[in-house]
């Protein structure tokens, strides 16, 4: 294809630009790298055969913009009256906290998320899910404590992202309120320790690859075309192990990080959001079973045809590997943490 050399010369800025964000020792650095990125991922949004992207790539400049300006002013400002600043270090905590969490799509600063995800082809969905959440993150890690705000965020988060998926028919929307979802688990896991919520992100973003390659290979929309993967049963077997991953099911290696989230919360005393996070993730794991059920029972009908059916090979075969990893993940871990 002859946009291949653009496309890695913007995925190479585009980890560049994160990278500048997540090395910087100031904030001016911090944004500079955060701009980069957005640069970056703007043209790899556009697309020829998906009109709908324009429109999602539009909306995305416009709140990312709103975003990078609101930090800019906050860093220069920060700047400027440094001795008034010092007074109220924590409130200027939570204000430069809140363009970055409108980055990310955090609740309640996610209204523009779903929208946008709805027009991106699965690439960059998974782009969006989980790449572009890294910098933001490490620089809220910089600046999150156990606060009353901070804890309305995080149950927030949860809760949005575990209601707001229940009436959805668009894996794409079940996917983006699962990202919000997560997006609390990870901010709870920064209270418990620098690395908890680097290994999170690691483990999510392995699972949402797991089924946005699934996804992308047999051309799954909404949940009712799940049924037309009716090739072999081990292609809907990996499918719904990645789904029931993702939504923290204990064989699977997706509860490895939620186990160590809810201990790090057990051990600061916080046993209330422990068991309003615990219970909304019985709400997420419900709505990733309604697109797995229709498939598990015995008699249903499907399609005898599927144009998709085995048309990139090299993407059912990584997600062969990501759904491998999904299954066995867990107890590998537990061994190893064993034998240790």
């Amino acid at each position: 294809m002859p946009n291949n050399p653009t496309k890695v010369l913007l995925s190479t800025t585009l980890i560049g630009g994160i990278l500048i964000s997540i090395s910087s020792n100031s904030w001016l650095g911090a944004w500079i790298g955060l701009e980069i990125n957005l640069m970056s991922f703007i043209p790899l949004m556009s697309s020829q055969e998906n009109i709908m992207t324009t429109e999602a790539s539009l909306k995305y400049f416009i709140i990312q913009a709103l975003a990078s300006s609101t930090l800019l002013f906050l860093v220069v400002m920060k700047t400027f009256t440094s001795q008034s600043m010092s007074a109220g270090g924590s409130i200027y905590e939570y204000m430069i906290m809140t363009p970055l969490l409108l980055k990310m799509g955090a609740a309640p600063l996610h209204w523009w998320f779903p929208s946008v995800m709805e027009g991106l082809s699965w690439a960059n969905c998974l782009l969006m899910m989980t790449v572009q959440k890294a910098a933001p993150l490490m620089l809220i890690s910089y600046l999150l404590k156990t606060t009353p705000l901070t804890l309305m965020v995080i149950m927030t988060s949860v809760i949005v992202g575990s209601l707001g998926g229940m009436n959805q028919t668009s894996l794409r929307s079940i996917l983006t309120y699962s990202s919000i979802n997560h997006t609390g688990w990870m901010l709870t896991a920064m209270l418990g320790g620098t690395n908890l919520w680097a290994m999170y992100l690691t483990v999510y973003s392995l699972l949402t690859a797991a089924v946005t390659t699934i996804a992308k290979a047999f051309n799954i929309s909404f949940i009712n075309q799940a049924l037309t993967i009716n090739s072999k049963a081990s292609v809907k077997i990996m499918l719904f192990s990645s789904l029931l991953s993702l939504g923290g099911l204990p064989p699977f290696i997706g509860f490895l990080p939620k186990w160590a989230v809810i201990q790090s919360l057990i051990a600061n005393n916080l046993g209330f959001i422990m068991t309003l996070m615990v219970v909304m993730s019985l709400v997420t794991l419900y709505f990733y079973l309604r697109v797995c059920y229709s498939s598990f029972i015995i008699l249903h009908e499907e399609t005898k045809w599927n144009p998709w059916l085995h048309k990139e090979k090299s993407i059912f075969t990584y997600s062969v590997m990501f759904s491998s990893l999904s299954m066995v993940g867990l107890t590998v871990c537990t061994a190893i943490i064993n034998i240790n």
